[in-house]
Formats: C-alpha cells, sequence, structure tokens
C-alpha cells in the first residue's frame, strides 16, 4: 500500500529536518530572541521565528544518520512518536523539557526588562537543559536501535 500525501509530506518533512545543518542552525534561536527582545529589535525577532519555521525543509535529506545532530532529531520523532511520549510526561527526561519552561521564560524577562546578565545566564542555562535533553533521547535511541526495526 503506498503511503498516503500526508506520511509522504511528512516522512520528507523529518527526512530534511534531520540534516544536521538543519538542527545545529537552530541552535542560534534562543541567543538571537532574547538579543532581539534585550534591543527591542521586533524584526530580528520576526526573521528568527520565520527562519524557525522553513529551516527544517531548507536542508537536504542527509546521506546517513552517523551525525550526532541526525539522531538528536531522529530521537526526538522516535520519543514523541513511536514511545507515545507526552509532553507531560513525568518520565525522565520530559522533565528536562519541562524544567526548561520557566528556564526560558525567565530568561525572556530579564531580556525585556535590560538584565544581561540575567538573561544570559537564564538562556545559557536553558540551552544547557535542552542539550541535556537531547542527549538523554539519543542515548535511549541509540540504546532501543529503531533503525533496525
Amino acid at each position: 500500500m503506498a503511503p498516503t500525501l500526508p506520511d509522504d509530506f511528512e516522512e520528507r518533512f523529518w527526512r530534511r529536518h534531520s540534516n544536521p545543518k538543519s538542527g545545529w542552525s537552530r541552535t542560534v534561536l534562543l541567543p538571537a530572541l532574547l538579543f532581539a527582545v534585550y534591543h527591542r529589535r521586533w524584526r530580528l525577532a520576526g526573521a528568527a521565528l520565520l527562519f524557525t519555521a522553513v529551516n527544517p525543509i531548507l536542508f537536504s535529506p542527509p546521506d546517513d544518520d552517523d551525525a550526532w545532530m541526525t539522531r538528536v532529531v531522529l530521537a526526538e520523532r522516535w520519543w514523541t512518536r513511536e514511545r507515545k511520549a507526552g509532553v507531560f510526561d513525568r518520565a525522565y527526561p520530559n522533565w528536562l523539557n519541562l524544567l526548561n519552561v520557566p528556564v526560558s521564560v525567565y530568561a525572556f524577562v530579564a531580556a525585556y526588562r535590560r538584565r544581561p546578565l540575567r538573561a544570559g545566564l537564564a538562556g545559557a542555562l536553558a540551552m544547557a537543559l535542552k542539550f541535556w535533553y537531547v542527549g538523554a533521547l539519543v542515548r535511549r535511541y541509540d540504546d532501543a536501535d529503531p533503525r533496525e526495526d
């Protein structure tokens, strides 16, 4: 049975998004948004958000899944889809993502209030929590080795 159009589109989306260039280029989003909020550069914030929206389709699919950032994207998809782990699932590593929410909000509040040290520290902590989260997902993904199923 041939895949339906939405399934095919979704598969192509994820294959392109798994290009390591897509993932690594998205790591500048939080610093760019904090900078934009701090300096009241709303066009920059809009451009950063637009880049985030189109980023997953900008790059061609990777040749293999050896790159760590490729496995990050594959692991996130696997964790949320195949494992049916919800955002509010209290299992590790989801609590890292939940903890990231107030930290990120605080970073934006500090940037808006023009508290650069607080915004920078909270932004760095938010990024560290995100990398900790995706690192844990990649370890679980590699241990489960869903690619061989």
